[in-house]
């Protein structure tokens, strides 16, 4: 299988040069990033027309009892743990994280490209978000808010953001050459970080479950 995606990469390779003239080692991320805002469109479409078929009595009961069970977990304790983690998908924990990221990267790999590859997945994840924010404009849960808010409920930020951002590391931990053990604690953090700043959303009361 290996080789066959390679042959396959080698081959959309001398087809581009062919119908470019000349081959640049940019190209390929022009064009990936070319695909990936074709993709983001489409998907995007996709995605409100999905929500439409999704609004009914089902889904507002599965919300109410899911979103019950969670709140009726409420403590002192818990929401200050839940404050702190929803934190981590706030924009300056990505923009810390990232940085750590970037020095990282090139210390290990002598290279960028890592942090290209993930500014430009948060990105898209932002963009597609803002959109489908605005676009389906769902109002909040109407309950008690443990932290300030100001934009529309659906989809979760948080929940899109740190799947992007998280999910991507995950993906670069998987490929990359590190020792087993370490790469299984810091995959186990990613997806530890992913499910919990999902969940603070529904814990804090402003996002219901089928936001995230």
């Amino acid at each position: 299988m290996k080789e066959k995606l390679i042959a396959i990469v080698d081959y959309f390779k001398v087809f581009l040069v062919k119908i470019f003239k000349s081959y640049s080692s940019k190209l390929p991320y022009i064009i990936i990033t070319i695909i990936a805002v074709i993709i983001l469109v489409g998907t995007i479409n996709i995605f409100e027309e999905l929500t439409e078929d999704l609004k009914s009595t089902y889904l507002a009961n599965y919300d109410s009892q899911i979103s019950s069970a969670i709140l009726s977990y409420r403590s002192p304790a818990r929401t200050q743990y839940f404050s702190v983690i929803t934190s981590f998908g706030h924009f300056w924990s990505y923009a810390l994280a990232s940085v750590l990221c970037a020095l990282l990267f090139y210390w290990k790999f002598k290279s960028w490209k890592y942090l290209f590859q993930l500014v430009l997945v948060v990105s898209l994840a932002l963009g597609s978000n803002y959109l489908l924010k605005n676009i389906i404009d769902r109002k909040r849960p109407n309950i008690e808010h443990l932290v300030a808010i100001s934009t529309s409920s659906y989809p979760s930020g948080h929940a899109m953001i740190s799947m992007a951002f998280y999910g991507f590391l995950i993906y670069l931990l998987y490929t990359v050459k590190i020792t087993k053990a370490l790469k299984v604690i810091l995959i186990a953090l990613c997806v530890f970080l992913i499910l919990n700043i999902g969940i603070s959303r529904i814990y804090l009361g402003v996002h219901f479950p089928s936001d995230i």
